[in-house]
């Protein structure tokens, strides 16, 4: 058995009793071992639901600040030139489908993905527009925590661990607005990387960081001579509740431990091959990087990839910052379009060569829009009156577009979509049940208000 491996009896034998637990945690794990045996831990009175085999899973990129629809999905070629911007369009492989001409990659696979043109809700503030788009409920008085269980803590409460080496929902890097569990509790909330893979340097999980001096190698005999200890003391416990904690200190021993972890979150595993697809920093021009603002997130996008592959059930990529008020057209043009077109299409055709596209539903959005009307400062303001999302993978079918705005892409013109009919499409996709109720201080909440699938998707 490896060094690294650790199996159910033995982890009981060897972490049942406090102090055995805090020489281990002291000696061996950060604080990030910590925060994860909690949470696990308290799945054990939080979480009503199991895994129940199912292999689905979710990549949801989050374009935060909100992606212009004129500029990318959704252009404008004949409305007048302060709605239609400073970019053309193209064609793509799909007859009658056209988008901006930033986005040639995305256009030649347009067979690939779909788009839904008519989304529409009524709050152009980001912290509260994200809290419907996340949950599809509105936000609380505190925009930037969840009253209401995001989409990922959702699946995690109903559908619980895909599998015991890693957790069934991640955040890339931190914890978004909206993205949080509300009353489903810590069990729920995602797992952070915290390391972000968009910077330089190597990429490493504080969680996976081991104490100076120690190696995972060495976990093995540390964990024995606790084992050996623990035979002393071994009948005390006649109440069982100490092998129900073990069950969840277990899980958290086997992330934190397990070479399918440590090798899922290793980005250096990647090829360089496949890592340039996807783009690296090098690709791009510093200065132009620098002067567009735009983050380096197509690595984002790749461990995305490589968790989802891993077992992770939902994960979800913070693809900031799309708020393109001042100099919008040169920021886009600059880093945020090439970036994109550059790494959602190496994302793709990684699925699809992996076997995993069929399975893996990759949603693309932000919390609204962009205004039809350029401003003063050559960008665009806030705008939830319509907007589009890219979807692709599971059941969606390629090439299609879903509803349509007006002719300056103000408002829907025909087969208008809400967030909460987005969210439908994916819960089912994944096989969660949204007329389940959880409660919240005594009082049944549905998983969404309502909402339903977009059947034209697929």
């Amino acid at each position: 058995m490896p060094a690294d491996h650790v199996g159910c009896d033995e982890f009981r034998t060897t972490l049942r009793r406090p102090d055995r637990r805090a020489f281990v945690r002291a000696g061996v794990f950060g604080a990030g071992a910590v925060s994860l045996n909690g949470l696990l831990r308290t799945e054990a009175r939080a979480s009503g639901g199991s895994s129940q085999g199912r292999t689905n899973n979710v990549i949801l990129l989050w374009m935060r600040g909100g992606p212009s629809h004129h500029d990318m999905w959704d252009p404008k070629p004949y409305a007048p030139v302060e709605v239609r911007g400073e970019f053309g369009v193209t064609d793509t492989n799909v007859p009658g489908i056209r988008l901006s001409d930033m986005l040639p990659l995305s256009a030649k696979m347009m067979d690939k993905w779909a788009i839904v043109r008519s989304l529409n809700h009524h709050d152009a503030g980001h912290s509260t527009g994200d809290q419907i788009c996340f949950t599809g409920y509105n936000a609380g008085p505190a925009p930037d925590e969840n009253v209401y269980p995001s989409i990922g803590s959702v699946v995690s409460k109903q559908l619980g661990h895909l599998s015991t080496t890693v957790p069934p929902y991640v955040m890339i890097p931190r914890l978004l607005p909206g993205a949080g569990s509300a009353y489903l509790g810590v069990a729920h909330k995602p797992f952070e990387t915290q390391a972000d893979p968009a910077q330089p340097g190597p990429f490493k999980l504080p969680n996976f960081k081991l104490a100076d001096g120690v190696s995972f190698d060495q976990i093995g005999d540390r964990k024995g001579l606790l084992s050996r200890f623990d035979t002393l003391r071994r009948d005390a416990d006649a109440s069982g509740q100490m092998d129900a904690a073990d069950k969840f200190q277990q899980r958290a021993w086997d992330i934190l431990t397990s070479r399918a972890a440590r090798d899922a979150f290793d980005l250096d595993r990647e090829p360089a091959k496949v890592r340039e697809r996807y783009g690296l920093i090098p690709a791009f021009d510093p200065k132009a990087a620098d002067r567009c603002g735009a983050p380096n997130w197509a690595q984002r996008m790749l461990l995305a990839r490589r968790l989802v592959e891993a077992g992770v059930r939902i994960v979800t990529v913070d693809l900031r910052w799309w708020d393109t008020h001042v100099k919008g057209f040169e920021s886009l043009k600059l880093g945020f379009l090439p970036r994109w077109d550059r790494a959602y299409t190496a994302l793709l055709e990684d699925l699809d060569s992996r076997g995993l596209l069929e399975t893996t539903l990759v949603l693309a959005w932000g919390e609204f829009g962009r205004t039809p009307k350029v401003n003063a400062q050559a960008g665009r303001d806030h705008y939830p009156n319509v907007f589009s999302a890219a979807v692709a993978g599971g059941p969606v079918k390629g090439g299609r577009v879903v509803g349509e705005s007006d002719s300056n892409g103000a408002f829907p013109k025909a087969n208008p979509k809400s967030p909460q009919d987005v969210l439908a499409t994916v819960y089912r996709h994944l096989g969660v049940d949204t007329e389940a109720t959880y409660p919240d201080n005594g009082r049944p909440v549905p998983v969404l208000p309502h909402g339903k699938p977009i059947d034209e998707l697929c």
